[in-house]
């Protein structure tokens, strides 16, 4: 079991640290980003989260719902078709994640900075004192004030405190 101190995270056998991992991950939050218009059957969702496959879909689907982060509601037709959406719990995920997309689209130009450094020192074509650390930040004046909503259009920018 873990305690509430600051290295909660850091203690394999943390609850909290396994949660992290299910709800955070590179497929759940863009499943979550698919959802935010309303609900979508399984093959609407895996024509929009280009390059996801199958079993993967399926997988973080299921992690989804085991978490009660996603619903899932069969409907019979014929054939049965399933449609997945997004559960009160998983709502409240809306701002967390529209702060997470609001950074990355404000330092996306420090990190493509970044990353070239390193990859010019990996190849040994950059001086050794130059690191991600010592490069300048970019300017957040340089960032559409609109530009979470370009990615997340039902989720504005006031909603995040």
């Amino acid at each position: 079991m873990c305690d509430e101190s600051p290295d909660v995270l850091l203690h394999a056998n943390c609850p909290s640290r396994m949660i992290l991992d299910q709800v955070a991950d590179k497929w759940s939050v863009l499943i979550l980003a698919a959802l935010r218009d309303g609900p979508l059957r399984f093959n609407m969702m895996k024509r929009r989260l280009e390059g996801i496959t199958q079993k993967s879909l399926t997988q973080a689907l299921r992690r989804l719902e085991r978490n009660g982060i996603v619903a899932r509601r069969v409907i019979a037709t014929s054939p049965v078709a399933v449609e997945y959406s997004v559960t009160p719990l998983g709502e409240t995920l809306k701002g967390a994640f529209q702060a997470l997309h609001t950074w990355t689209m404000t330092h996306m130009p420090d990190i493509a900075k970044a990353q070239q450094a390193f990859d010019r020192r990996e190849l040994g074509t950059e001086p050794e004192g130059v690191t991600a650390a010592s490069l300048p930040i970019a300017s957040t004046a340089s960032t559409p004030a609109n530009a979470s909503a370009l990615y997340f259009p039902a989720i504005s920018t006031e909603d995040v405190s």
